[in-house]
């Protein structure tokens, strides 16, 4: 049974940083690409970044690139979301998923994933 357990959210004022953390289980990473999403109250799911299962390829959504960054260590199961120079605008519920799709790449449609754990929440206030 695949798992992923996000941490690592918190309260942190405009500008400041967080690291997230994505624990899996049940599946090897290089099997499939992991995304991160987020979503605030009364928005939809969007995604934010990923990382193709070679880790050659990522993405980013145009209101996080240059700020935040994807990676993953295949040793600890674990795929990272550093966030810098972060804003209010970022304030949401963050959650990774894994896609069963078998692609060198990797995609930030939330219906290519099967798997999503339960979130951490990240808050972006002074």
């Amino acid at each position: 049974q695949a798992q992923l357990v996000e941490s690592g959210g918190g309260l942190v004022q405009p500008g400041g940083s967080l690291r997230l953390s994505c624990e899996v289980s049940g599946f090897a990473l290089d099997y499939r690409f992991i995304g991160w999403f987020r979503q605030a109250p009364g928005k939809e799911r969007e995604g934010v970044s990923c990382v193709s299962r070679t880790d050659v390829i990522t993405d980013y959504a145009d209101s996080v690139k240059d700020r935040f960054t994807i990676s993953k260590d295949n040793a600890k199961n674990t795929v990272y979301l550093q966030m810098n120079k972060l804003k209010p605008e970022d304030t949401a519920r963050y959650y990774c998923a894994a896609s069963p799709r078998l692609i060198s790449l990797c995609v930030l449609r939330p219906d290519d994933y099967d798997y999503w754990g339960q979130g951490t929440q990240v808050t972006v206030s002074s």
